[in-house]
C-alpha cells in the first residue's frame, strides 16, 4: 500500500528529531561515562584502561544484543568492589595473580550470563529480593565513599571491615591531606551545580577543570597523585593461565557476580521499560550481558552491568533508542584517541569525587525507611546493612544472597493448604476459611495448596491434605486435589503424590486431579498407579472436576 505523503512529510521530521536527540543524549552521558569508567578502576584496583575496555565493550555488545533501549552497560560500583575483595582474597598481595584472578571472573561472569540466557533463566528476574538489594547497595556505597575518602586524604586502611577502619581513619586525622580533601570538596560542589543541567557533561567538565587546576598550582608538589598513564593498547585475547582450585573458586565467586550485577541490570532495565511502556526480553538481555563480560574479559577489562545511575541519566539527557549508547561509544572513542595523554593528568582525588558523587544517591533513606512504614521486612534490611559493614563487601554480598535465598525457601515452603467450597450457586469456590458463607460439596473435598509444589514443601502439603481427608467430619467418596499453582513438577514432587496416590485409594476415596498443566500432566501420566488406582488427571476447572466426581 503506497505511503500517503504528508503523513510521511510528517513522520521523517519526528524521526530526525528523535535522532538527534539520541545524539545529544549520546554526547552528554559520554561525559559522564568516561570518568566513571576510570574511578570504578580504581576501586577494583586495576589499571585505569580497565574501566575503559568495559565501557566500550558494554556499549557495544549491549547496543547489538540488547533490548532495552534505555539501559548503559559498564562498570559499575558494586561490581568494582566485589571484584576487588574477591581478587584480595584469592591473590595473597601477588599483584600479577590479582590481575590474572580479575580477568578470569570477568569471563566466568560472561560464561555464566551465556549459560542463563541459553537456558532462558530470565524468568527468574529477582536473584536478590529488594530490601536485601537496597540495604547491601546502602551499605556498599557508605563502606566505597569511606574507602575513597580515605585514599584521598592518605590514611591507608588496614582493614576492609568499616566498623575497624572507620576509627584508623579518624585516629589520624592530624596526618591528613587536607590540600588533596579541598580539590575533593571542589570537586563535589562543581558535580553538584552541574547535575541540575542533566545535557551538561558534568563529570567530563569537572576533570578538564581538575586537569587544568593541577597544572596550574601544581598540585603534585602538596602530595596529591595524578591517576598515570592509560595504556589501551589492546593485547590479544587469551585466556588466563590458573589452577583448577582457583577456577572453580571463581565459579562460585562469579555466581555471586552475576547475581548483584542481574539485581541491578534488570532493575534498572525494567523499572524504565515499565514507566515507558517499553517490552523487553530477559532472556536475550542475559545473553547481551554475557556477550559484554565476553568481550570485556578477553580484552582485560572489568565486570559489566546495567546500572541505574547510567541508564537513568542517559534517559534523563533525551534518548530514545540504543542509538545514545552507540554515539557515546563514539564520542569517548574519540576522546580517547585524541586527549587520552591529558586524561592522565587528571589529579586522585576528582576521580575519588566522581565516585563519591556518584554513589551519593545509594545513601538516601527513603528508599529504605519505606520497609519500616509499611512495617515490612524490616530485619532483612537491617541485615544487609550490617553485613556489609561489618563482614566487608565479599561477604556481606554472599551474606546478603544467603538471606535471599532463605526468604524465598520459606516463603515457598510454608503454603497454606485451602479447602474450597462453592460461592452461592455459581461456579466459582473459594477457601471455606476465608469465606464462611461458601458451601461445600457433599461427598467432596477440594483441597488447594496455596503455592507450586516443590522439593522443599510438597511432603508438608500433601501430609496435610492427607491429614484432611482422614478426619474430615463429613463422609466423602472424592478428594480433588487442584493443582493450578504447579505448571511444573519436580522429581520430588513426583514421588511424594506417587505416595499421596496410593494413601487416598488406601482410605477408600476417588482421587481427582483438576487445573492440571500440560508438563505436570505429562509427568504423572508415565506413573503406573494412575492408572492401577484410577486416579483421574484432568486439566479442568474445579467446577469441571466436581461435576465429573459427582457423575462417578
Amino acid at each position: 500500500m503506497p505511503t500517503d505523503p504528508l503523513i510521511a512529510s510528517k513522520q521523517t521530521p519526528a524521526k530526525g528529531r528523535k535522532r538527534w536527540l539520541d545524539v545529544l543524549a549520546g554526547l552528554s552521558i559520554a561525559g559522564l561515562l568516561l570518568p566513571e569508567a576510570v574511578a570504578y578502576s580504581s576501586i577494583a584496583a586495576l589499571a585505569p584502561q580497565a574501566g575503559v575496555i568495559a565501557l566500550f565493550a558494554g556499549l557495544l555488545c549491549y547496543g547489538v544484543f540488547g533490548t532495552s533501549r534505555f539501559a548503559i552497560v559498564a562498570a559499575t560500583s558494586s561490581s568494582a568492589a566485589v571484584l576487588a575483595a574477591a581478587t584480595s582474597t584469592l591473590a595473597n598481595g601477588d599483584p600479577q595473580l590479582r590481575s590474572s584472578l580479575a580477568i578470569a571472573l570477568v569471563l566466568v561472569t560472561g560464561v555464566l550470563f551465556v549459560l542463563a540466557g541459553l537456558f532462558k533463566l530470565g524468568r527468574v528476574t529477582s536473584f536478590i529480593a529488594k530490601p536485601v538489594l537496597r540495604g547491601f547497595s546502602f551499605g556498599l556505597a557508605l563502606t566505597i565513599i569511606l574507602k575513597q575518602l580515605a585514599s584521598v586524604v592518605g590514611v591507608h586502611l588496614s582493614d576492609g571491615n568499616l566498623v575497624r577502619f572507620l576509627p584508623q581513619l579518624l585516629g589520624q586525622l592530624p596526618q591528613w591531606n587536607w590540600a588533596a580533601a579541598g580539590v575533593a570538596g571542589v570537586a563535589l560542589l562543581l558535580l553538584a551545580v552541574f547535575a541540575r543541567f542533566p545535557r551538561v557533561p558534568g563529570g567530563l567538565l569537572v576533570v578538564m577543570i581538575g586537569i587544568a587546576a593541577g597544572q596550574w598550582l601544581n598540585l603534585p608538589t602538596y602530595g596529591i597523585k595524578l591517576i598515570g598513564v592509560i595504556d589501551l593498547s589492546l593485547e590479544l585475547p587469551s585466556l588466563p593461565v590458573l589452577p583448577f582450585t582457583d577456577w572453580l573458586r571463581l565459579g562460585e565467586l562469579g555466581f555471586a557476580m552475576v547475581m548483584i550485577l542481574y539485581a541491578e541490570s534488570y532493575g534498572s532495565i525494567s523499572s524504565f521499560a515499565l514507566k515507558h511502556g517499553d517490552r523487553v526480553s530477559s532472556n536475550r538481555d542475559l545473553l547481551a550481558l554475557g556477550a559484554s563480560n565476553l568481550m570485556s574479559g578477553l580484552f582485560h577489562g572489568m565486570p559489566v552491568g546495567a546500572g541505574y545511575s547510567a541508564t537513568s541519566a542517559n534517559e534523563a539527557a533525551g534518548a530514545n533508542s540504543r542509538l545514545a549508547g552507540g554515539v557515546a561509544a563514539l564520542v569517548v572513542l574519540v576522546i580517547v584517541l585524541t586527549v587520552l595523554p591529558y586524561i592522565a593528568l587528571t589529579p586522585e582525588p576528582i576521580l575519588a569525587a566522581i565516585v563519591m558523587h556518584a554513589l551519593g544517591r545509594g545513601l538516601s533513606l527513603k528508599p529504605l525507611g519505606r520497609y519500616f512504614v509499611w512495617q515490612r521486612d524490616r530485619v532483612l534490611v537491617v541485615c544487609a546493612v550490617v553485613a556489609v559493614l561489618t563482614l566487608g563487601v565479599l561477604d556481606g554480598l554472599l551474606v546478603s544472597v544467603a538471606i535471599s535465598v532463605l526468604l524465598m525457601l520459606k516463603q515457598l515452603s510454608v503454603a497454606d493448604i485451602q479447602v474450597l467450597g462453592r460461592a452461592g450457586d455459581g461456579h466459582d469456590f473459594v477457601d471455606l476459611e476465608r469465606h464462611p458463607s461458601a458451601s461445600a460439596v457433599p461427598g467432596v473435598m477440594i483441597v488447594r495448596p496455596g503455592e507450586a509444589l516443590f522439593f522443599a514443601n510438597v511432603e508438608r502439603i500433601l501430609g496435610g491434605a492427607l491429614h484432611l481427608v482422614r478426619h474430615s467430619e463429613m463422609p466423602i467418596h472424592t478428594v480433588i486435589l487442584s493443582l493450578e499453582e504447579s505448571p511444573n513438577l519436580d522429581g520430588t514432587s513426583i514421588e511424594a503424590l506417587q505416595e499421596f496416590f496410593v494413601r487416598v485409594h488406601a482410605e477408600g476415596k476417588q482421587l481427582v486431579l483438576a487445573r492440571l498443566k500440560h508438563r505436570a500432566k505429562a509427568a504423572l501420566l508415565a506413573l503406573p498407579e494412575v492408572e492401577r488406582l484410577g486416579v483421574v488427571l484432568s486439566g479442568r476447572s474445579v467446577d469441571g472436576a466436581v461435576g465429573l466426581a459427582l457423575a462417578q
